[in-house]
């Protein structure tokens, strides 16, 4: 996440609010293992399905454990930033789940199936959208800020919600996706989950890393790594005969 803990422990127990129980303590001692836990796994599954053959044994059983540890993560990522007072990893956690979840059931839905997933799943950013243009307002009233954070964090969030939520309305209007769209819609959405977990990691926690490793283009490589992944994928798809013969 963008950080469930950029010197995870410390924050984490810092937010806590004071003479809270000692089960607080605890959930968010397991909430952190199982995040940090989580997200590990989710990484080493995203490089192994993005190299992968596609269709192959092994990009199917790395796509599976990466879409659990995604949800996993992104749960325990969202959870975890409602008790230490982090708006911005909330929705990143849900996004983060989300877009894994949704990616995974558009290739077991077959060509133009739709059901009931696809419209829970629509009310997903609908609600972060909602969620966060009511705080981006409070924030605005409340001299520019609300919990810490500017109120432009959570305008930011907005559009990002409104995109995916506009995407899934479309998708069940047009009765599902077909062909290349079919898989297109599945990379995108698998490898802008990885981001968040890759990027998180990578770049958002440089700080529990070796000091000589702090800003290293190496880390921004691996952190933006799954973006250039996705682009990469999306044009084989789009000139690949074989995903061409695939579709067909």
């Amino acid at each position: 996440m963008v950080s469930a803990a950029q010197s995870a422990v410390p924050l984490a127990f810092s937010q806590i609010a004071p003479g809270s129980p000692w089960w607080i303590t605890a959930l968010t001692i397991a909430g952190l293992a199982v995040h940090i836990g989580a997200g590990s796994v989710a990484i080493l599954s995203g490089f192994g399905a993005v190299g992968a053959r596609k269709g192959g044994t092994l990009h199917r059983l790395s796509g599976k454990v990466f879409v659990v540890s995604m949800l996993v993560m992104g749960t325990a990522g969202a959870a975890l930033a409602i008790v230490i007072r982090q708006p911005g990893n909330i929705a990143v956690g849900i996004f983060a789940a989300y877009l894994a979840a949704t990616a995974w059931v558009t290739v077991r839905r077959g060509e133009g199936e739709t059901g009931s997933f696809e419209k829970f799943a629509t009310l997903v950013p609908i609600a972060v959208c909602a969620l966060f243009a009511l705080w981006s307002v409070q924030a605005v009233m409340n001299g520019g800020k609300l919990y810490g954070y500017p109120a432009p964090l959570y305008f930011a969030f907005v559009p990002i919600g409104a995109l995916f939520a506009f995407l899934d309305i479309k998708t069940i209007a047009q009765g599902g996706v077909r062909g290349l769209a079919r898989l297109g819609r599945h990379i995108w959405r698998m490898c802008f989950a990885f981001f968040f977990a890759a990027a998180s990691f990578f770049i958002g926690q440089q700080k529990v890393m070796p000091h000589w490793m702090h800003g290293s283009p190496v880390l921004l490589a691996l952190g933006f790594a799954p973006l250039a992944f996705m682009i990469f994928w999306l044009i084989r798809v789009r000139i690949g005969t074989r995903f061409k013969q695939a579709s067909a």
